[in-house]
């Protein structure tokens, strides 16, 4: 769906897109990331035709961002961090206001509407004030606001910001059931848990440059730190665990070991094995592995609490 060659874009002597390459399959869910000033914003606003780059190639659909700038803007829908939403008019009023600028006939345009509103649990609030919508409700109709135009691209910008858990996971939802109907995302996201739970692929944004790039899954097991927590019933069984064990880190006090690991099955069934045969009791284990809050610091040297950029 968008293929960037050699992307770049300074601001006087601040150099914000350093020859950035990337390419985005249709129909999944990409998520870039990056710690505040990165270029995400930037990146974004260039991919949909807000702003010109100073050198590169980009392709969206197969249409040329520079020669066919038209076609994209029919092909794209963005839903920005800021609701685009009019708390003057009703939640049906303002789909119809995008129906309108998109020079749909007025059946069509109602047709259309009448969907989005269905789609988006909107029917009983359809000709309320929106003002009078909970954040969720004006998250949701943002998006029917942007998909009135039925785009195969949509950006979204922090799409799930200052909402509660429930209306998060309403919105994690309408992502997958887009992805799934064919639907490519372009995700921004301070939330880490976000991109790990929504994205097929990542790529971190630092610097102007991309530093790392792939599936969660991938980019998480780069990043050594993984290890079993085991805790154990007795003393004696402790410092036996101590002797056989290469653990990481120990605590007399509660009689737990940190022990280097994976996380897979086989080397956890190894250990435990390994703990069995020298009659060792575990009275408790836990696993932890590496997760994008550790990829964020590893690849950034950033702290993970990532706040929108304006550059």
């Amino acid at each position: 769906m968008i293929t960037i060659r050699g992307l770049r874009k300074s601001y006087g002597n601040d150099l914000v897109l350093d020859g950035i390459d990337l390419t985005v399959a249709g129909g999944t869910v990409f998520a870039l990331l990056g710690p505040n000033g990165a270029g995400k914003t930037t990146m974004v606003e260039i991919l949909s035709t807000l702003l010109p780059a100073d050198a590169g190639e980009v392709t969206i659909g197969g249409y040329d961002l520079v020669r066919e700038t038209a076609a994209i803007r029919r092909l794209i829908g963005v839903t920005g961090q800021y609701s685009a939403v009019d708390d003057l008019f009703t939640g049906e009023e303002n789909l119809l206001l995008m129906a309108d600028l998109h020079h749909l006939p007025k059946r069509d345009g109602r047709r259309r509407a009448a969907e989005l509103l269905e789609r988006f649990d909107l029917v009983e609030a359809a000709r309320k004030p929106s003002a009078t919508y909970s954040g969720g409700m004006r998250r949701r109709l943002d998006l029917a606001m942007t998909l009135m135009g039925d785009p195969r691209l949509v950006f979204l910008d922090e799409p799930t910001t200052g909402l509660d858990p429930r209306s998060r996971r309403t919105m994690w939802q309408i992502v997958r059931d887009l992805v799934a109907g064919g639907v490519t995302i372009f995700l921004t996201t301070q939330a880490l848990d976000e991109a790990d739970e929504l994205a097929d692929h990542i790529a971190v944004l630092d610097r102007g440059r991309i530093v790392a790039e792939g599936t969660p899954d991938e980019l998480k097991r780069r990043i050594p730190g993984g290890h079993v927590s085991l805790r154990f019933a007795d003393a004696a069984g402790y410092e036996s665990a101590v002797r056989l064990l290469d653990a990481r880190s120990r605590d007399d006090e509660t009689l737990t070991l940190q022990v280097p690991s994976n996380g897979d099955v086989r080397t956890l069934r190894d250990l435990l094995t390994r703990l069995d045969g020298a009659a060792v009791e575990v009275d408790a284990l836990s696993i932890h592995t590496p997760d994008l809050d550790d990829v964020f610091f590893a690849v950034t040297g950033h702290a993970s609490s990532l706040e929108g950029d304006r550059s």
